[in-house]
């Protein structure tokens, strides 16, 4: 056990749960048995807060750990996650600000509220709620992931209940704290967060190059490495430079993964949250900032190659995991006392974005299942109840996820999350300007984007980790079969499940449309339901204009 390092993880860690509790009485209100008040901090947080509350939900214990350990293990493929955090602001800079005015005039708290009032789809706004919850779950497990990867450096065991108590005593607080204070624990706790992580990245892309020797020693010790053989699989590990056969993975999973980002419920949560457009219009520009800090943190892989760093062993399966890399890097590298600030940076970047990734689920229950199908007359007291319960269930089945599976690169999980969320763009993005698209055509993509997209998924094999499906997101093209037909038969060139199941998204929602509309199937009356907005340049004027 690693005393020095967990006596420091654990004053910060207390020092951020009496903020939570703090946040209750933070820009306090009468009472939180409001959604708006619970869910979404009273819609009123400012530039500052806004900017560290989307910084915490975007730049995540996936930046610490799982993102340096793609690049220990895979090397140049890793920095995908760089361009794609850099071209997501300027994608959803338009966007995000309808959003905002629409849902602000119409009260929405979710994505799904928007897909309701848009269309007058009840149907269409449960499977786009049912899809941010599903796909937000494997994200909050990425958290836990992280966390856990801290627990264990510091000399837990990974194995039976017993081992997996520090993290369930650590969800037991966050989600009392939650539970309490809603979404503005963990805006007061992103300043810690934050504050820490830059701390620690800055320290540690400074002092460690120089303890080993220069980037060049680094960049060459990793290319070393990663050209080896991997005995697994008999192929290299990687190389630090992109080959012919991951080229067009890469491109299409940074931008795949840029269309996911603001998608996930928990992304516009903090979109919402914000009091006014000019506050997202400072955040959208500023938020790139953190990419700068990602490009160095993705180096760390790079660093831990050099410095010998080795991966703690999973006890259940006796390999390595790789998502202890980072930890055990500051581990073996720092003093005790700065790799204890280092775990608690790791630790509470676990807990900022699991408990809006939490609420997001919590709204998306509430607003979209519960009054829709269960009490449409609940009262906004009981929709904040209803709410928290929710929240809390939401934590712990993704306690109970993580304990269950075993996965070698936690960023796995993010990335199937994406794939599923990526099938709500047309809904959700495309109707913020078109209502072109027929509504029964989008539930007919969506259906087809995301079965297709879990079929690919589950014909990814991973020697490596000895897994016959759901063994990666990268899907070789000789493996793509259209309906009996293989378009790229022997191709190893590989390409991102989530943008081939959006591509046949798109055309389903795009054929089905046009068959609806040519034919006349529903004979006019199908499309007199739900909202259109006149607006101008600045999507201020919502006043809603009947359709047809």
């Amino acid at each position: 056990m690693q005393w020095t390092e967990l006596i420091i993880f654990i004053v910060l860690f207390l020092l951020v749960t009496v903020l939570g509790f703090m946040a209750a009485r933070w820009r306090s209100v009468s009472s939180l048995d409001h959604l708006d008040e619970w869910g979404l901090g009273g819609r009123k947080f400012g530039s500052w807060i806004t900017w560290f509350l989307v910084g915490g939900d975007l730049y995540t214990a996936y930046t610490f750990v799982a993102v340096p350990a793609l690049l220990f293990g895979a090397g140049a493929t890793g920095f995908f996650a760089l361009p794609y955090t850099i071209i997501a602001y300027p994608l959803v800079f338009l966007p995000v600000l309808r959003m905002w005015s629409v849902s602000r005039a119409r009260g929405y708290v979710t994505p799904a509220d928007f897909v309701r009032g848009r269309y007058g789809s009840s149907l269409l706004a449960l499977l786009v709620a049912i899809t941010g919850i599903v796909a937000t779950m494997p994200y909050i497990a990425l958290q836990l992931v992280g966390l856990e990867a801290v627990l264990r450096s510091m000399g837990f065991n990974d194995s039976g209940i017993l081992g997996h108590l520090p993290l369930v005593i650590a969800f037991v607080i966050l989600a009392v704290y939650t539970y309490q204070s809603g979404l503005r624990a963990p805006a007061l706790i992103a300043f810690v967060k934050d504050i820490l992580i830059y701390i620690v990245i800055l320290v540690a892309v400074i002092y460690l190059p120089i303890k080993l020797g220069g980037w060049s020693e680094i960049f060459g010790a990793a290319e070393t490495k990663l050209t080896g053989t991997n005995p697994a699989t008999g192929k290299p590990f990687g190389d630090i430079l992109l080959n012919s056969n991951n080229q067009l993975q890469y491109a299409t999973l940074a931008l795949g993964s840029a269309l996911a980002l603001f998608l996930y419920p928990h992304s516009i949560t903090g979109v919402l949250a914000s009091r006014g457009r000019d506050v997202l219009k400072r955040n959208m520009s500023a938020l790139p900032a953190y990419s700068l800090l990602l490009g160095l943190l993705a180096l760390l892989g790079f660093v831990a190659i050099a410095a010998g760093t080795q991966p703690i062993k999973n006890n259940a399966t006796g390999r390595p995991d790789t998502n202890t890399i980072i930890p055990e890097l500051f581990n073996g590298q720092f003093p005790s006392w700065f790799a204890g600030i280092a775990f608690a940076a790791i630790g509470i970047g676990a807990l900022v974005p699991a408990a809006i990734m939490s609420i997001a689920a919590a709204n998306l229950w509430t607003r979209n299942v519960y009054k829709e199908y269960v009490r449409k007359d609940a009262t906004p007291k009981q929709e904040a109840k209803q709410a928290k319960v929710a929240s809390l269930v939401v934590k712990f089945g993704a306690v109970l996820f993580i304990i269950g599976i075993d996965p070698q690169y936690a960023i796995d999980l993010q990335l199937i999350g994406g794939v599923i969320i990526l099938q709500t763009l047309p809904a959700v993005a495309i109707a913020l300007y078109t209502k072109w698209l027929h509504r029964w055509a989008l539930v007919a993509g969506w259906a087809v984007g995301m079965a297709w997209g879990m079929f690919l998924l589950y014909q990814i094999a991973n020697p490596a980790t000895k897994r016959a499906h759901f063994g990666g997101y990268a899907l070789p093209l000789d493996k793509l079969n259209i309906l009996g037909w293989q378009p790229f038969p022997g191709s190893t060139v590989q390409i991102y499940v989530g943008f081939v199941a959006l591509v046949a998204n798109l055309l389903i929602a795009l054929v089905v449309t046009l068959v609806i509309r040519r034919f006349d199937v529903f004979n006019g009356n199908d499309d007199t339901t739900g909202e259109d907005y006149h607006l101008d340049e600045h999507d201020k004027d919502l006043r809603p204009i009947a359709v047809h």
